[in-house]
C-alpha cells in the first residue's frame, strides 16, 4: 500500500506579487526550489497563513526572491501574506516509518535560511 506523505516544504515564505492576469500557477525563486527539491510543474499546496486558504496549483521557476501568486491563485493571497508551499509524494508503509522532509526555512528575503 502507498500512502501520500510531505516530500518537500516552504516554510512560511512571503508572497512577493499576486498577478491575476497570468495564466496559472505559483512562481518560486530557483533557489528554493534548489533548496527544497520541488520542480517546475510540479503540483504543490500552498497554505496562506494569513487567510487560512489553500489552494492546489503547479510551480514555475521565478526571479531570486520571488514568490507570486498567478492566475486564479492570486484571488487567494496578496503580497505581503505569508504562506507554506508543500509537495507530497507516495512511499510505501514501510518507507513511510522513517521519512524525513525536506524543509526549508526562509529569512525575511525568502532566501533559504543555511
Amino acid at each position: 500500500m502507498l500512502i501520500q506523505v510531505c516530500r518537500a516544504k516552504i516554510h512560511r515564505v512571503r508572497v512577493t506579487d499576486a498577478n491575476l492576469n497570468y495564466e496559472g500557477s505559483v512562481s518560486i525563486s530557483t533557489d528554493l526550489l534548489a533548496a527544497s527539491g520541488i520542480r517546475p510543474y510540479e503540483r504543490v499546496q500552498v497554505v496562506n497563513v494569513n487567510n487560512g486558504s489553500r489552494l492546489e496549483t503547479y510551480v514555475i521557476e521565478g526571479e531570486p526572491g520571488e514568490v507570486c501568486l498567478n492566475g486564479p491563485a492570486a484571488r487567494m493571497g496578496q503580497t505581503g501574506d505569508i504562506i507554506i508551499i508543500i509537495a507530497y509524494g507516495f512511499l510505501n508503509l514501510e518507507e513511510a516509518g522513517s521519512y524525513q522532509p525536506v524543509i526549508v526555512q526562509v529569512d525575511e528575503s525568502n532566501r533559504p535560511r543555511s
